[in-house]
């Protein structure tokens, strides 16, 4: 596997408080009324340019109560043939959508969101596959909307600041990184994080976390090699990639919905190393150590659940005319779908979504005609 090596994505903002406007005010609508839904919307609301305006759900109670519950000024659900987000879409008070379905659901509803002309905040991962992401940034440039995936940990400021010191020399050239997310997860073919159609296991919905240490400070590898276990399902209940490097730098990233695990990441470089104190995703405090030295520690606090500086990007952008951030480029986005799409091939994963044609110029849903 041969893939571009990337420049560590360093923002500009970090130091800003994220809730303060940028720009004029923007309707989001949101798509889903599920847990990252409920989570993310409530971080939104604490942007003074946000507007949290319209929800969608398959059924309109559904809507409703989560719009009376967070605030929304419309539901919608599902109207005969015609799905609530659809609806949603149509609606020309909307300027962006987050898209917060599970992972088989986000090339349908996303495309029909950008065929909307709707700027677009999609979930992690952001498909199913490469093929899927490749279609689904051609169409957001032929519509010139902004499109973006939400890995909201990449605008974290303590992980910002780790890639600032990982990138200033501070700990030399950059050798070998470690990073690991693992918790037991009961369970449940029902449930999305392990249903084969939803996309589940822990590659697309953990292995992100562990993997933004080694692209966030190395790059995108040469090489992947790839273990894991499958359950009966061919869904992976564990993963472990080691990522190899020209430069002989290398990365070992462990996800697992079968044991808890430290979470913790550690970049290591000639001169000195640093490490997460605290999950992985959203470390609170970072140890540096360069040579012998005693170690110094620097203690972030975020903002909100911490999903506000992903918000803050997106808002940004929208609001100076721009179509993808230069913090989140989809062109990243892509080469991790890629980067997955050979994983799963090394672990035997299929998902029913790999044997879909993919076009995202498919008619849109039906509407009811109204009798005469």
């Amino acid at each position: 596997m041969t893939l571009p090596i990337a420049v560590p994505w360093l923002s500009t903002q970090t130091n800003q408080d994220p809730r303060a406007a940028t720009g004029r005010r923007l309707k989001w609508g949101v798509v889903s009324t599920g847990n990252i839904a409920n989570s993310v919307s409530q971080d939104l609301a604490l942007l003074e340019d946000a507007e949290l305006y319209a929800v969608s759900s398959r059924t309109q109670v559904a809507a409703d109560a989560f719009a009376h519950t967070l605030g929304f000024a419309k539901g919608y659900g599902d109207d005969g043939d015609v799905p609530g987000y659809q609806r949603l879409f149509e609606d020309p008070a909307v300027d962006v959508v987050y898209v917060a379905t599970p992972h088989a659901q986000h090339f349908q509803i996303a495309a029909a969101a950008l065929r909307a002309g709707k700027h677009v905040l999609c979930e992690k991962a952001l498909t199913i596959n490469a093929r899927e992401a490749t279609e689904l940034v051609k169409l957001a440039r032929k519509h010139h909307v902004f499109f973006m995936e939400a890995v909201w940990s990449r605008f974290l400021p303590s992980m910002q600041r780790a890639f600032s010191i990982a990138a200033s020399g501070e700990l030399g050239q950059i050798q070998w990184v470690s990073a690991d997310l693992g918790f037991p997860a009961p369970y449940d073919p029902s449930a999305r994080i392990w249903a084969l159609n939803d996309g589940g296991g822990a590659l697309l919905d953990i292995t992100v976390y562990p993997l933004l240490w080694a692209l966030g400070t190395l790059g995108f590898p040469q090489s992947v090699t790839a273990i894991g276990t499958l359950n009966e399902d061919g869904v992976d209940s564990q993963n472990a990639l080691t990522l190899g490097y020209d430069t002989g730098a290398q990365a070992q990233l462990t996800s697992s919905l079968m044991a808890h695990g430290p979470r913790t990441a550690t970049v290591a470089g000639g001169l000195g190393f640093l490490q997460t104190v605290g999950s992985v995703n959203n470390p609170r405090e970072l140890m540096i150590r360069i040579g012998w030295d005693e170690p110094r520690r620097e203690h972030f606090d975020v903002v909100g659940t911490g999903y506000t500086y992903e918000l803050r990007e997106v808002t940004r952008c929208i609001q100076q005319g721009l179509t993808e951030s230069p913090v989140m480029p989809l062109e990243d986005s892509v080469n991790v779908m890629r980067l997955f799409d050979g994983v799963r091939s090394q672990l035997g994963i299929r998902y029913p979504n790999d044997a879909r044609r993919v076009d995202p110029a498919v008619s849109q849903p039906r509407r009811r005609v109204p009798p005469s």
